[in-house]
């Protein structure tokens, strides 16, 4: 078994798995935006202060950023000279896979997103063209960011450079320098803290785009770095790094399917083999949550956590 156990809360089914990772990023959002209430904030006396937030965050934005959301206009009293109040964001690393699925079904129902006041980044991607169907980027906002309703406003988005896509490690820099913009830009930040970083694993058991048994699990001192012979897919990919990952206030990992049972096996009972997921239930030791359905634990000897809804669930 391994040192360490994550809480792993188990599902009957795929809806019942969307629902809780719906109100599991709720509650992260609403912890990041709003402190330790994990109670449904009003929509109404965030609306405001979120757009002042994309207001002073678009300044130092590259043009390779993506606001959804749109320009706000300009602080009706920018002649004065005072100190402009700082509105927190919520900044999650999303990963690609069936993890869209899981969004898609559990979050867009939600009337207590506060999307404006979202900041996406990317977890991995795979350096396509954002018209492929093999691109994180393009596949979450054809069936996420594309899908939410008019007036629930948008997330600020940063995807890669899409003119990058031929050479990985100027890609991976290039991302790597978006991250210090949003994280670090005037402070002096070893790694960035994203208040959640949600993974998928896959049946081969790499994560982003960290596969086992590859130098890129070793690499202790960049934030982003470049895939140039990915085994599976699409050869050429940049991902978050293991250190990054692990920084996050949560990591959160959502499989589905019986076919991810033998590596859930492995990654919970042999953690010596070194997995990706392996490694990041010791380095996030303790802000690590695994949401699954019960085919991905078959003949998997874990202690499964019954999950508690941290916010009012949305109306049927």
């Amino acid at each position: 078994m391994t040192t360490t156990v994550p809480k792993i809360y188990s599902f009957p089914e795929f809806g019942s798995v969307a629902e809780a990772v719906a109100d599991h990023i709720i509650a992260a959002q609403n912890h990041a935006l709003f402190g330790d209430s994990d109670k449904k904030q009003d929509r109404s006396n965030s609306t405001g202060s979120a757009m002042t937030t994309n207001t002073t965050a678009s300044s130092s934005n590259s043009a390779s950023t993506t606001n959804i959301a749109g320009t706000p206009s300009n602080p009706a009293n920018s002649s004065k000279k005072k100190k402009k109040e700082v509105v927190k964001r919520f900044k999650i690393g999303l990963s690609g896979g069936s993890l869209i699925q899981v969004l898609h079904e559990g979050l867009l129902k939600r009337d207590d997103v506060l999307w404006d006041r979202w900041d996406v980044y990317f977890a991995d991607e795979r350096l396509v063209p954002f018209e492929s169907t093999e691109s994180n980027y393009g596949k979450i906002k054809r069936k996420l960011f594309d899908q939410i309703p008019e007036g629930k406003g948008k997330p600020k988005v940063f995807p890669i450079d899409e003119s990058l896509i031929n050479d990985p490690q100027e890609c991976a820099d290039n991302y790597e320098k978006c991250l210090i913009r949003g994280f670090a830009n005037k402070d002096s930040v070893k790694k960035p803290m994203f208040d959640l970083v949600l993974l998928g694993c896959a049946p081969d058991g790499h994560i982003a785009s960290l596969f086992p048994n590859q130098p890129t699990l070793r690499e202790n001192f960049a934030w982003v770095v470049p895939v140039e012979d990915a085994p599976v897919g699409p050869a050429k990919r940049i991902t978050l790094t293991i250190p990054v990952i692990c920084h996050a206030h949560r990591v959160t990992f959502v499989v589905e399917g019986q076919t991810k049972a033998p590596v859930i096996k492995t990654i919970m009972e042999r953690p010596d083999k070194g997995l990706p997921s392996s490694i990041v239930n010791e380095g996030a030791a303790g802000r690590v949550s695994w949401f699954v359905d019960d085919d991905a634990l078959h003949d998997v000897f874990v202690t499964k956590k019954r999950y508690k809804f941290l916010v009012d669930p949305p109306q049927k």
